[in-house]
Protein backbone atom coordinates (compact mmCIF):
# COMPACT_ATOMS: atom_id res chain seq x y z
CA UNK A 1 0.00 0.00 0.00
CA UNK A 2 1.12 3.43 -0.56
CA UNK A 3 0.88 6.64 1.36
CA UNK A 4 0.85 10.13 0.82
CA UNK A 5 0.45 13.69 2.42
CA UNK A 6 -1.34 15.86 -0.12
CA UNK A 7 -4.17 18.63 0.26
CA UNK A 8 -7.94 19.25 -0.74
CA UNK A 9 -10.37 22.04 -0.53
CA UNK A 10 -7.58 23.86 1.42
CA UNK A 11 -6.95 21.20 4.08
CA UNK A 12 -3.70 19.11 4.09
CA UNK A 13 -4.42 15.03 4.96
CA UNK A 14 -2.52 11.83 4.70
CA UNK A 15 -3.86 8.61 3.38
CA UNK A 16 -3.47 5.63 1.15
CA UNK A 17 -3.40 6.16 -2.38
CA UNK A 18 -6.08 3.91 -4.95
CA UNK A 19 -6.11 4.03 -8.74
CA UNK A 20 -9.37 5.78 -8.28
CA UNK A 21 -7.95 8.82 -6.19
CA UNK A 22 -7.16 8.93 -2.18
CA UNK A 23 -8.38 7.92 0.65
CA UNK A 24 -8.06 10.44 4.09
CA UNK A 25 -7.06 8.43 7.03
CA UNK A 26 -5.59 11.01 9.01
CA UNK A 27 -8.93 11.91 10.64
CA UNK A 28 -8.90 8.96 12.18
CA UNK A 29 -5.94 9.01 13.62
CA UNK A 30 -5.78 12.18 15.90
CA UNK A 31 -2.90 11.63 17.79
CA UNK A 32 -1.02 11.30 14.69
CA UNK A 33 -0.69 14.77 12.91
CA UNK A 34 1.48 13.91 9.84
CA UNK A 35 3.03 11.05 8.33
CA UNK A 36 5.92 12.13 10.26
CA UNK A 37 4.35 11.09 13.46
CA UNK A 38 2.88 7.91 12.44
CA UNK A 39 6.25 7.02 11.26
CA UNK A 40 7.61 7.61 14.67
CA UNK A 41 5.25 5.95 16.08
CA UNK A 42 5.80 2.78 13.63
CA UNK A 43 2.17 3.03 12.56
CA UNK A 44 1.98 2.44 8.63
CA UNK A 45 0.87 -1.29 9.32
CA UNK A 46 -2.10 0.57 11.53
CA UNK A 47 -2.98 2.52 8.44
CA UNK A 48 -2.77 -0.15 6.07
CA UNK A 49 -5.23 -2.43 8.05
CA UNK A 50 -7.96 1.05 8.35
CA UNK A 51 -7.64 1.64 4.96
CA UNK A 52 -9.03 -1.60 3.40
CA UNK A 53 -12.48 -2.06 2.71
CA UNK A 54 -12.73 2.15 2.70
CA UNK A 55 -14.08 4.31 -0.24
CA UNK A 56 -12.53 7.04 -1.69
CA UNK A 57 -12.40 10.52 0.09
CA UNK A 58 -10.63 13.14 -2.32
CA UNK A 59 -10.33 12.40 -5.87
CA UNK A 60 -9.33 16.12 -6.92
CA UNK A 61 -6.31 16.84 -4.58
CA UNK A 62 -2.75 18.17 -4.81
CA UNK A 63 0.54 15.97 -3.89
CA UNK A 64 2.66 17.68 -1.10
CA UNK A 65 6.02 15.76 -0.41
CA UNK A 66 5.44 12.87 2.17
CA UNK A 67 7.03 13.43 5.15
CA UNK A 68 6.35 17.29 6.31
CA UNK A 69 9.16 19.47 7.54
CA UNK A 70 11.45 16.18 8.29
CA UNK A 71 14.44 17.16 11.22
CA UNK A 72 16.97 16.31 8.09
CA UNK A 73 17.36 15.69 4.81
CA UNK A 74 20.72 14.67 3.43
CA UNK A 75 21.54 13.98 0.17
CA UNK A 76 24.62 11.79 -1.05
CA UNK A 77 27.24 13.15 -3.93
CA UNK A 78 28.56 11.81 -6.49
CA UNK A 79 27.68 7.98 -5.74
CA UNK A 80 27.91 6.09 -9.44
CA UNK A 81 30.57 5.52 -10.89
CA UNK A 82 29.98 6.85 -14.27
CA UNK A 83 28.98 9.82 -12.12
CA UNK A 84 32.35 10.23 -10.72
CA UNK A 85 34.14 9.51 -14.17
CA UNK A 86 31.96 12.71 -15.34
CA UNK A 87 34.24 14.57 -13.48
CA UNK A 88 37.82 13.14 -15.44
CA UNK A 89 39.92 14.31 -12.42
CA UNK A 90 41.38 10.97 -12.88
CA UNK A 91 40.12 9.94 -9.13
CA UNK A 92 39.11 6.51 -8.12
CA UNK A 93 36.25 6.21 -5.80
CA UNK A 94 36.80 8.05 -2.56
CA UNK A 95 37.37 6.69 0.73
CA UNK A 96 34.32 9.20 2.17
CA UNK A 97 31.24 9.99 0.58
CA UNK A 98 30.18 13.37 -0.24
CA UNK A 99 27.11 14.67 2.14
CA UNK A 100 24.99 17.77 1.73
CA UNK A 101 22.25 19.15 2.84
CA UNK A 102 18.65 20.23 1.69
CA UNK A 103 15.48 22.29 3.47
CA UNK A 104 12.15 20.99 2.94
CA UNK A 105 11.26 23.92 1.30
CA UNK A 106 13.61 23.48 -1.61
CA UNK A 107 10.86 20.58 -2.72
CA UNK A 108 7.46 20.56 -4.10
CA UNK A 109 5.57 17.75 -4.34
CA UNK A 110 4.57 15.23 -7.03
CA UNK A 111 3.02 16.89 -10.27
CA UNK A 112 3.64 20.67 -9.09
CA UNK A 113 5.87 22.59 -11.54
CA UNK A 114 9.85 22.47 -10.31
CA UNK A 115 10.58 26.61 -10.41
CA UNK A 116 13.26 27.89 -12.51
CA UNK A 117 14.01 31.27 -11.04
CA UNK A 118 15.04 34.77 -12.50
CA UNK A 119 18.29 35.30 -11.17
CA UNK A 120 19.72 31.93 -13.46
CA UNK A 121 18.27 29.41 -15.55
CA UNK A 122 20.70 26.50 -15.12
CA UNK A 123 17.75 24.21 -13.52
CA UNK A 124 19.24 20.59 -14.00
CA UNK A 125 17.22 17.12 -12.61
CA UNK A 126 18.89 14.35 -10.70
CA UNK A 127 16.43 11.37 -10.42
CA UNK A 128 17.11 9.58 -6.85
CA UNK A 129 15.62 7.08 -4.78
CA UNK A 130 14.95 8.38 -1.07
CA UNK A 131 14.87 6.73 1.93
CA UNK A 132 12.67 7.53 5.34
CA UNK A 133 14.18 6.60 8.93
CA UNK A 134 11.48 4.64 10.91
CA UNK A 135 13.59 3.63 13.38
CA UNK A 136 15.99 6.20 14.80
CA UNK A 137 19.48 5.48 16.26
CA UNK A 138 23.49 6.59 16.36
CA UNK A 139 26.40 4.57 15.09
CA UNK A 140 23.95 1.91 13.29
CA UNK A 141 25.90 -0.72 12.16
CA UNK A 142 25.97 -1.22 7.96
CA UNK A 143 24.47 -5.16 8.88
CA UNK A 144 21.84 -3.64 10.97
CA UNK A 145 21.29 -0.56 8.72
CA UNK A 146 18.05 -1.54 6.72
CA UNK A 147 16.24 -2.43 10.36
CA UNK A 148 16.05 1.46 10.67
CA UNK A 149 14.21 2.30 7.35
CA UNK A 150 10.69 3.07 7.19
CA UNK A 151 10.07 3.29 3.67
CA UNK A 152 10.54 4.93 0.32
CA UNK A 153 10.29 7.34 -1.74
CA UNK A 154 11.91 8.77 -4.86
CA UNK A 155 13.56 12.46 -5.34
CA UNK A 156 14.06 14.66 -8.23
CA UNK A 157 16.99 16.66 -7.04
CA UNK A 158 16.70 19.45 -8.83
CA UNK A 159 19.63 21.99 -8.89
CA UNK A 160 21.01 25.07 -10.39
CA UNK A 161 24.16 24.42 -11.40
CA UNK A 162 25.60 27.93 -11.66
CA UNK A 163 25.23 28.18 -7.91
CA UNK A 164 27.26 25.05 -6.78
CA UNK A 165 29.97 26.69 -8.18
CA UNK A 166 30.22 29.79 -6.17
CA UNK A 167 32.12 28.67 -3.66
CA UNK A 168 35.21 26.59 -3.28
CA UNK A 169 33.79 23.35 -1.18
CA UNK A 170 30.40 24.44 -0.91
CA UNK A 171 26.94 22.95 -2.90
CA UNK A 172 24.55 24.40 -0.65
CA UNK A 173 23.38 27.25 -2.08
CA UNK A 174 22.45 25.33 -5.80
CA UNK A 175 21.11 22.64 -4.02
CA UNK A 176 18.14 24.47 -1.75
CA UNK A 177 16.05 27.31 -4.15
CA UNK A 178 12.79 26.99 -3.08
CA UNK A 179 10.83 24.39 -5.64
CA UNK A 180 13.32 23.58 -7.13
CA UNK A 181 13.47 19.67 -6.59
CA UNK A 182 10.53 17.37 -5.70
CA UNK A 183 9.91 14.17 -3.32
CA UNK A 184 7.27 11.77 -3.46
CA UNK A 185 4.66 11.06 -4.71
CA UNK A 186 3.72 9.34 -2.01
CA UNK A 187 5.62 6.44 0.44
CA UNK A 188 5.82 2.74 -0.07
CA UNK A 189 6.68 0.70 3.26
CA UNK A 190 10.44 -0.80 3.48
CA UNK A 191 9.70 -4.57 3.52
CA UNK A 192 12.77 -6.70 1.89
CA UNK A 193 16.02 -5.70 0.81
CA UNK A 194 15.17 -6.57 -2.52
CA UNK A 195 13.19 -3.45 -3.13
CA UNK A 196 16.55 -1.30 -2.86
CA UNK A 197 19.49 -4.03 -3.78
CA UNK A 198 17.40 -4.99 -7.02
CA UNK A 199 16.04 -1.54 -8.13
CA UNK A 200 16.88 -0.19 -11.27
CA UNK A 201 15.95 4.00 -11.30
CA UNK A 202 15.33 5.67 -15.13
CA UNK A 203 14.69 9.74 -15.81
CA UNK A 204 13.16 10.86 -18.87
CA UNK A 205 12.78 14.37 -19.73
CA UNK A 206 10.23 14.92 -22.38
CA UNK A 207 9.98 10.89 -22.48
CA UNK A 208 13.66 10.78 -23.74
CA UNK A 209 16.08 8.37 -20.90
CA UNK A 210 18.68 10.56 -19.87
CA UNK A 211 19.38 8.09 -16.42
CA UNK A 212 19.33 4.90 -16.42
CA UNK A 213 21.19 2.75 -13.54
CA UNK A 214 20.76 0.01 -10.94
CA UNK A 215 21.33 0.83 -7.11
CA UNK A 216 23.65 -2.24 -7.08
CA UNK A 217 26.33 -0.28 -8.65
CA UNK A 218 26.45 2.50 -6.32
CA UNK A 219 29.88 3.45 -4.64
CA UNK A 220 28.39 3.75 -1.30
CA UNK A 221 25.45 1.47 -0.85
CA UNK A 222 22.31 2.76 1.59
CA UNK A 223 23.74 0.59 4.36
CA UNK A 224 26.69 2.02 4.44
CA UNK A 225 25.19 5.82 4.02
CA UNK A 226 23.18 5.28 7.36
CA UNK A 227 26.22 3.71 9.07
CA UNK A 228 27.80 6.47 7.77
CA UNK A 229 25.68 9.35 8.51
CA UNK A 230 24.66 8.75 12.07
CA UNK A 231 28.21 7.64 13.08
CA UNK A 232 28.20 11.91 13.85
CA UNK A 233 24.96 13.00 13.80
CA UNK A 234 21.78 10.98 15.48
CA UNK A 235 18.91 9.69 12.68
CA UNK A 236 15.45 10.47 13.91
CA UNK A 237 12.18 9.24 12.57
CA UNK A 238 11.01 10.79 9.41
CA UNK A 239 14.70 12.07 8.36
CA UNK A 240 15.46 11.62 4.76
CA UNK A 241 18.15 10.59 2.77
CA UNK A 242 18.85 10.59 -1.00
CA UNK A 243 21.05 8.55 -1.86
CA UNK A 244 22.43 9.26 -5.36
CA UNK A 245 21.98 9.58 -8.45
CA UNK A 246 23.19 8.04 -11.96
CA UNK A 247 25.14 9.54 -14.72
CA UNK A 248 23.13 11.74 -17.39
CA UNK A 249 22.06 15.07 -15.61
CA UNK A 250 21.52 18.04 -17.98
CA UNK A 251 24.99 19.79 -17.31
CA UNK A 252 26.82 16.81 -18.62
CA UNK A 253 25.54 17.06 -21.91
CA UNK A 254 27.63 18.95 -24.92
CA UNK A 255 25.57 21.68 -25.03
CA UNK A 256 23.66 21.49 -21.87
CA UNK A 257 20.30 20.33 -21.39
CA UNK A 258 19.22 22.48 -18.51
CA UNK A 259 15.10 22.19 -18.15
CA UNK A 260 12.78 24.53 -19.61
CA UNK A 261 9.41 25.78 -18.55
CA UNK A 262 6.83 23.29 -20.22
CA UNK A 263 9.48 20.28 -19.84
CA UNK A 264 8.00 16.89 -17.96
CA UNK A 265 10.44 15.18 -15.82
CA UNK A 266 9.88 11.96 -15.01
CA UNK A 267 11.72 9.40 -11.95
CA UNK A 268 10.82 5.54 -12.20
CA UNK A 269 11.70 3.20 -9.98
CA UNK A 270 9.79 0.03 -10.41
CA UNK A 271 7.91 -1.19 -7.34
CA UNK A 272 8.07 2.43 -5.70
CA UNK A 273 6.39 4.03 -8.64
CA UNK A 274 6.59 7.55 -10.80
CA UNK A 275 7.71 11.27 -9.68
CA UNK A 276 6.20 13.41 -12.51
CA UNK A 277 6.81 17.09 -12.25
CA UNK A 278 6.70 19.96 -15.14
CA UNK A 279 8.79 22.69 -15.56
CA UNK A 280 8.07 26.37 -14.75
CA UNK A 281 9.46 30.01 -14.53
CA UNK A 282 9.10 31.65 -11.04
CA UNK A 283 7.01 34.60 -11.94
CA UNK A 284 4.98 32.72 -15.26
CA UNK A 285 3.34 29.42 -13.31
CA UNK A 286 5.47 28.93 -10.77
CA UNK A 287 5.14 29.99 -6.87
CA UNK A 288 6.88 33.84 -6.06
Amino acid sequence: MRFATYTAAGETFYGAVTEAGMIALSPLFPEWSTLRDVIAAQGLSSLEGSAQGMAVTHRDFTYQIPVPNPEKILCVGVNFPDRNAEYKDGTAQPKHMSLFPRFARSFTGAESSLVRPPENHTLDYEGEVAIVIGKGGRRIKAEDAYEHIAALTLCNEGTIRDWVRHAKFNVTQGKNWDNSGAIGPWLVPFTDAAQLDDARIVTRVNGEVRQDDVLSRMMFPIREEIAYISTFTTLVPGDVIITGTPTGAGARFDPPKYLVPGDVVEVEVEGIGILRNTVADEFDGGPA
